[in-house]
């Protein structure tokens, strides 16, 4: 059995993945009803990833990539990255896909060190100057040993035995190396990234530290110093929904988090997410869950009893 220490779909930017001295952590992740898309962040750390079952589409630095059962992933660090389910009928699926993700920082390979490694691989990985490759299939060259390092990291995390951590350390070594060594064309250049991504995530950690309270249309084409039409063209262009409609969505996977904790009311959790006013929160999040607030508490409650 997977020792998954926690489950969270979006992996928001702000989370701490492991622990300080050991930034590894794997990830269960479910796209369903209730939580339906991965929506658009970055972080520092690096990802892996399964695709266990179903199929998505993945968004990375704003490029669309069609993944399925079976494919791996790797996204590198500072990645906009987002899904999606792949097709509108998915949405009679209880599930879209499932995945399993481990998350490390490249601190815990030694990036701060002064090193030829450090210098020659790993900054450039963390500043994206070199070409990684993305999706891997089973038809890709460099498949079959990517999945043996994948399925050596869940069985080394599943027993954590006296040196662990230093297993952890070598395949993920071997990992990189071997992702190294099937750049696409081979190439070391740095990749173009799409024009606007550096506004995006402007916008994006705004909206990420400020969610709780009151946020405009006009603060935001401030910040990028658009004026109001301009900006909400952009930013629809880019993360494929309104800014309005991604800042509510954003507030609900909040809420959704804290209903889960159970420790706050559904007014307090109401407020805290920043929606004054209750009777609007219940229609946003009916209408995005199909649910109530307090039909979600209810039943998250009866699976965790069950489980």
């Amino acid at each position: 059995m997977k020792d998954m220490t926690d489950r969270n779909p979006a992996q928001k930017e702000g989370v701490q993945h492991g622990a300080y001295l050991f930034p590894f952590q794997q990830y269960d992740t479910i796209l369903d009803q209730l939580h339906p898309d991965v929506p658009a962040h970055w972080h520092e750390e690096a990802e892996f990833t399964l695709i266990e079952k179903g199929s998505c589409c993945y968004y990375m630095n704003l490029k669309e990539y069609k993944v399925k059962e079976g494919d791996l992933l790797f996204i590198p660090p500072l990645t906009l990255h987002s899904a999606i389910p792949d097709n509108i009928s998915g949405k009679q699926q209880s599930v879209f896909m499932e995945s399993d993700t481990f998350v490390f920082h490249l601190n815990l390979l030694g990036i701060n060190t002064t090193d030829i490694c450090s210098i020659r691989y790993l900054v450039p990985i963390q500043n994206q100057e070199l070409i990684m490759p993305v999706v891997i299939g089973p038809a890709h060259i460099a498949y079959e040993e990517a999945l043996a390092v994948f399925n050596e990291l869940q069985e080394v995390q599943e027993k954590k035995t006296l040196g662990y951590e230093l297993l952890v350390k070598s395949l993920l070594y071997r990992l990189l190396v071997l992702l190294l060594q099937h750049q696409p064309e081979g190439t070391l250049s740095a990749p173009d990234l799409p024009e606007g991504i550096e506004t995006i995530r402007t916008v994006l950690s705004y909206i990420e530290e400020h969610y709780p309270e009151p946020i405009t249309i006009e603060q935001l084409s401030q910040l990028c110093h658009f004026s109001k039409y301009h900006f909400m063209r952009f930013f629809k262009h880019h993360i494929g929904m309104t800014c309005v409609e991604y800042i509510n969505h954003y507030r609900l996977e909040k809420a959704v988090e804290l209903l889960e904790q159970g420790t706050s009311s559904i007014l307090e959790i109401s407020l805290s997410v920043g929606y004054r006013n209750l009777s609007y929160f219940h229609r946003a999040f009916l209408k995005k869950y199909g649910i109530t607030p307090k039909k979600f508490v209810f039943l998250h409650h009866q699976n965790t009893s069950f489980s």
